[in-house]
């Protein structure tokens, strides 16, 4: 790079336009020796007359500044000094990524802030380990899909360890790094309790879901008619601020119209939706209130969630829901019905795909009729089968939330790059998939996996497509990042082999995300 190129980024008052390739690639060379740093190219911004950017040394991040300006940041641990880059003398200070350095990029950098995506196509790219954000960066730019780059549910924290603001900083380094400026979503996942919603919204978090399954009834549809009565009447009308004559005066009166079709509704049909989903409502209005509260008036967006309950929604059901929250004042982006077929664990969608189309499009058309909201696909990571068929039917109104495919496509790494360490970590999964899987729903069976000591160190790979072996490792990820002799050489193989595990991740999600491609974004 230039003295007279250098000089111009350092003459920046606002921020620069993003460096194209032939420019950050030949700064990042320049900038590296003089902080014994690998740079990432496409973090270099100019900005303040000073250049922020990120690099790595022996596996641990750093986030620097240097500016012909002294006084930079202090709460970058190194001393500050001088250097000399074309000639022209400069301060550096540089430290590791820490959060402090994170929430002070956030407010120097609004779009590393979460914010609201609204009706925008999206997908949720949830990150177990941290270290998946920059692969999901690559995929997204793209397809013109919004992404949601901090997803964690309290599930996922609890079993990796981690709390809501370090995935959020996490997701902020790794756009950082990627030079991603077309903001990102924050998302609260499967949230239960108030306590739990102010953990994620003092953590920054803008986009809440709200899982009140086990207030679901599962039971409902085998009710007798007189069982059915007498639920109804034990249910909360007073919190509901109704009665069962309402909810039939409602919706039953007359033929609803959903657009391509009309629905008409018996008595028993709304008696059996409000006795499944009553409660339900009840806790999903509790929390989106006491949300409110807790946001202060900062903007947010709420999804409920019914997936992880027994039986499909029906077109009644899903009805009710929709009806009921909007009556009691709830403004929702997206839902996430339980739909037909099976949506196991990072492995393809099981079921009838003519019985999910019909399906699907009923779900679509209650959207479209009660708000319009976006449909969300839980346990989306790997449903290759029913893309095309949700993306035609919803178009826009469609967020893929995915989570573990992107640790899995981390053990693809490890087994390529180091077979005895996934063996290891296989047979640990193995044993204690009796006990991760209850919280989830799986199908795998441990008998059906092969043999690793019977395979050559280039077939291992190939487990990754297994069923079994895919479904077991995917459920027992807190247990092997919790074990010890596991932890360590898992991150150090990550971290050896970063590009490696980065380009796995982005074309993992390109098959996620192609089908929902739309217009990219720069």
């Amino acid at each position: 790079m230039s003295y007279a190129a250098l000089k111009k980024c350092f003459d920046t008052v606002k921020l620069a336009p993003a460096l194209p390739d032939e420019e950050s690639r030949p700064l990042a060379d320049l900038l590296g020796p003089v902080t014994n740093l690998r740079i990432y190219p496409r973090s270099i911004t100019a900005v303040d007359h000073s250049l922020l950017f990120m690099g790595t040394r022996r596996g641990e991040k750093y986030f620097a500044v240097v500016s012909p300006r002294p006084g930079l940041l202090d709460l970058l641990e190194e001393p500050e000094h001088q250097v000399v880059l074309e000639g022209l003398k400069v301060s550096l200070r540089m430290g590791p990524t820490t959060s402090r350095s994170a929430a002070w990029l956030r407010k120097t950098l609004p779009f590393l802030a979460a914010g609201t995506i609204g009706l925008r196509k999206s997908a949720g790219c949830g990150d177990r380990l941290g270290l998946a954000t920059p692969g999901h960066v690559r995929a997204i730019r793209k397809t013109g899909v919004a992404p949601i780059f901090a997803q964690q549910s309290v599930r996922e924290n609890e079993r990796t360890g981690r709390t809501p603001q370090e995935v959020v900083d996490d997701a902020t380094w790794g756009a950082f790094q990627e030079g991603w400026r077309e903001g990102f979503g924050a998302d609260a996942d499967h949230l239960k309790t108030t306590a739990q919603v102010d953990a994620f919204a003092a953590a920054g978090y803008t986009f809440f879901t709200i899982d009140p399954g086990e207030y679901v009834d599962n039971h409902a549809e085998k009710l007798s008619s007189r069982e059915l009565e007498q639920k109804a009447a034990e249910l909360p009308w007073e919190e509901l601020e109704s009665a069962p004559s309402d909810v039939e005066r409602r919706l039953s009166e007359k033929p609803i119209d959903l657009g391509k079709f009309r629905a008409q509704f018996t008595r028993e049909e709304l008696l059996r939706a409000a006795v499944k989903y009553g409660k339900a409502v009840v806790h999903t209005v509790r929390l989106y209130r006491h949300l409110l509260k807790a946001m202060n008036g900062r903007p947010f967006e709420l999804e409920m969630s019914v997936d992880e309950t027994e039986s499909p929604t029906t077109l009644v059901e899903h009805v009710y829901i929709a009806c009921e929250l909007k009556r009691l004042g709830v403004v929702w982006v997206s839902l996430a019905p339980r739909y037909v077929g099976a949506f196991e664990k990072g492995v393809d969608y099981i079921g009838d795909l003519e019985s999910f189309q019909r399906s699907f499009a009923q779900h679509v058309a209650v959207a479209k009729t009660y708000g319009p909201y976006k449909l969300s696909i839980h346990s989306g990571s790997d449903k290759f089968r029913i893309y095309p068929i949700a993306s035609r039917l919803a178009g826009d109104l469609i967020h893929l939330k995915t989570a573990g495919t992107s640790y899995l496509e981390a053990l693809r790494t490890i087994a390529r790059c180091n077979p005895g360490l996934f063996r290891d970590i296989l047979r640990f999964a193995i044993e204690r998939y009796p006990m991760d899987r209850a919280s989830y729903h799986v199908s795998a069976e441990t008998s059906r996996i092969p043999d690793v000591a019977n395979l050559d160190d280039r077939d291992l790979p190939r487990l990754m497509e297994d069923f079994h072996a895919r479904e077991v490792l995917h459920v027992t990820y807190g247990s092997v990042l919790n074990h010890a002799p596991l932890r360590a050489p898992f991150f150090e193989t990550l971290w050896q082999n970063e590009e490696d595990y980065t380009k796995l991740v982005e074309a993992h999600f390109d098959r996620h995300l192609n089908p929902f491609k739309s217009t990219a974004v720069s």
